[in-house]
């Protein structure tokens, strides 16, 4: 039973420690405006979403006004264009303003889906849809793209791996006069699940609903605010991540629920991921320190990030009938307070972001290199944090952003949840060119056997 103490400790949440439903994602399959005129297949594609997606804005704010539960964003992922481009052929660069004007007529924050599925290899449409992600970014505003390159099961396409370098540089190249914001809306995946509401990386999965409505939870302010009236051992500071956990999936579950009511689709899941924010105490980094850690990125700062991501994921799974997505922690460097704060002092390096991915729900997220950094570089990381998803059976991801025109100690500021960073500096005393050349595939782990 819910009494009034709950619903105190809600609102206090609500009020004071940045507790918000971060996203109500609708996803819509567009497999059913394939068409090979690319032009009535664009049609389509804005005919469907405007159709589905048209009150999606409303019912958000109207359960936020009724409720009195904040929700950020109201956006929507669809099918990977890849996969209409194979049929319509054509410059692809057309789905994207398709899209564009679906998200300007339905008010959307972003729409997700300019993606690629090319862990096994290309098939029609996918390179014609990579190699068209710089100039899609550059001419929309609220499109995001991902391409997923690597899986267990599959291995990792290096020869994907090798052109997404070539991307991620080409789309900062594209947008250097707007704070290089092109790879900010571009993910790199391995494992990449079609049920994810969060952007940049959000995509509509083959074995998806028609349409459905998925949930993004936050409240990295609730947990930093619960730890600090703990002052138990490692054990006791586990079971208040678990119990905080469980109050923010609860809220979850009912916005996800009145929301599908309310569009007449069906709800999909809850992702559980603490999601924050470069509002001061609505940080990732914060909760780790108020652990015990003296600062994010020093000796410990690996162990304390698994420990937080499972106890967010134990006391999610137990508020929720359908859980998915990323589900854990997420570590944006730019878009966190405390990581932007220990990224600035040198705690916190690239190479120890690369080992809390290990163990947190995403990969290196928001992270802003020297504007010099070659493609074979970029592709290089991205082929590392591949190995540890594909190696661990987790998601792992890559969104880096090259500051052109700038180096290490420097800054890039996007605005809003996207925030403000330093730029990292990235070993380059090596090359690994010679490596990324040889192209071909890494092939799948023996784990990847389990049938």
């Amino acid at each position: 039973m819910i009494n009034i103490n709950d619903i105190l400790e809600t609102v206090n949440m609500i009020r004071e420690e940045n507790l918000d439903i971060r996203t109500i994602t609708m996803g819509i399959s567009l497999l059913d405006c394939a068409d090979s005129d690319i032009d009535v297949s664009c049609e389509k594609v804005y005919n469907k979403i405007t159709r589905l997606a048209g009150n999606l804005v409303k019912v958000g704010e109207d359960i936020e006004a009724e409720y009195g539960i904040p929700i950020i964003n109201k956006r929507i992922s669809v099918t990977p264009i890849a996969m209409l481009v194979a049929v319509s052929g054509g410059d692809p660069v057309k789905y994207a303003h398709a899209l564009q004007r679906a998200a300007d007529t339905v008010g959307v924050n972003f729409i997700g889906g300019y993606s690629a599925l090319v862990q096994k290899g290309f098939s029609a449409g996918d390179i014609e849809l990579i190699k068209s992600i710089p100039r899609a970014l550059n001419e929309t505003s609220n499109i995001c793209s991902s391409v997923n390159i690597g899986s267990t099961k599959a291995g990792i396409n290096m020869d994907a791996v090798k052109l997404m370098g070539e991307i991620v540089r080409e789309s900062a190249v594209l947008t250097a006069d707007r704070e290089c914001i092109g790879p900010a809306k571009l993910v790199v995946f391995c494992n990449a699940p079609e049920d994810n509401p969060f952007m940049a990386g959000a995509f509509h999965g083959v074995g998806e609903p028609d349409c459905v409505v998925h949930v993004g939870v936050s409240g990295p302010g609730v947990v930093y605010a619960a730890l600090k009236k703990c002052d138990g051992d490692l054990g006791a500071v586990a079971e208040t991540i678990k119990r905080t956990a469980f109050k923010i999936t609860r809220m979850g579950q009912l916005v996800g629920s009145e929301a599908a009511r309310r569009l007449g689709v069906p709800f999909g899941i809850v992702d559980l991921s603490l999601a924050p924010t470069p509002a001061v105490g609505d940080s990732v980094a914060r909760i780790l320190e108020e652990m015990g850690l003296g600062v994010c990125g020093t000796h410990g700062t690996t162990a304390a990030l698994a420990m937080l991501n499972d106890a967010v994921k134990k006391g999610g799974v137990m508020a929720c009938n359908s859980v998915g997505g990323l589900s854990g922690a997420f570590i944006p460097v730019s878009e966190d307070e405390g990581m932007i704060a220990a990224a600035r002092s040198g705690d916190l390096k690239l190479e120890k972001l690369e080992a809390m991915t290990a163990v947190c729900s995403v990969g290196l997220d928001m992270i802003i290199i020297p504007g010099d950094t070659p493609p074979e570089v970029i592709s290089a990381i991205i082929a590392d944090e591949a190995a540890i998803g594909m190696v661990n059976s987790k998601t792992t991801a890559v969104r880096v952003i090259p500051a052109i025109g700038k180096k290490a100690g420097e800054e890039l500021n996007f605005g809003g949840l996207l925030g403000e960073g330093p730029i990292m500096d990235v070993n380059l005393k090596a090359s690994p060119k010679k490596f990324i050349d040889r192209g071909g595939k890494i092939p799948a782990p023996m784990q990847s056997l389990k049938n």
